[in-house]
């Protein structure tokens, strides 16, 4: 017993292509706002939780600030004149750090050197092909 395939147009093939084609599309297209969302997700609780570091950093970089001028006292300077001290240093270690910081946004280390040279020399290529192609 043989079953006789279905007769089908090209326009039906055709149409059920394009649905299988769509529904991956749609899919996918799931998939990655899924796969977007998690990540965003975890991006979020991340950067709270570097937020809430930098927040105990501080606190805890303030306890030390105090412990460093109580030293200073139990060493003989009075607590103003500890106080002043390591103020001091705490904005000079402050403004060498901004210095590096600014230094390292300056548009000059910002360019994108390997991409511009790149798109440089692939123009050159091109413009080589198609000046040999219409010479020929």
């Amino acid at each position: 017993m043989t079953i006789e395939p279905q007769a089908r147009s090209i326009a039906a093939v055709f149409s059920d292509a394009m649905q299988v084609l769509l529904d991956l599309v749609r899919g996918e297209a799931a998939l990655a706002r899924a796969e977007i969302e998690a990540t965003l997700r975890k991006a979020a609780a991340g950067f709270i939780l570097v937020l809430l570091g930098a927040a105990v950093s501080l606190a805890a970089l303030n306890v030390l600030a105090g412990a460093a001028v109580a030293a200073l006292v139990a060493a003989g300077l009075t607590a103003g004149w500890a106080a002043l001290a390591i103020a001091a240093v705490l904005l000079l270690v402050a403004a060498i750090l901004a210095a590096l910081g600014l230094r390292a946004l300056a548009p000059s280390n910002l360019t994108l050197r390997r991409t511009a040279r790149n798109v440089r020399r692939d123009a050159k290529t091109l413009k080589e092909i198609l000046t040999h192609d219409t010479a020929s």
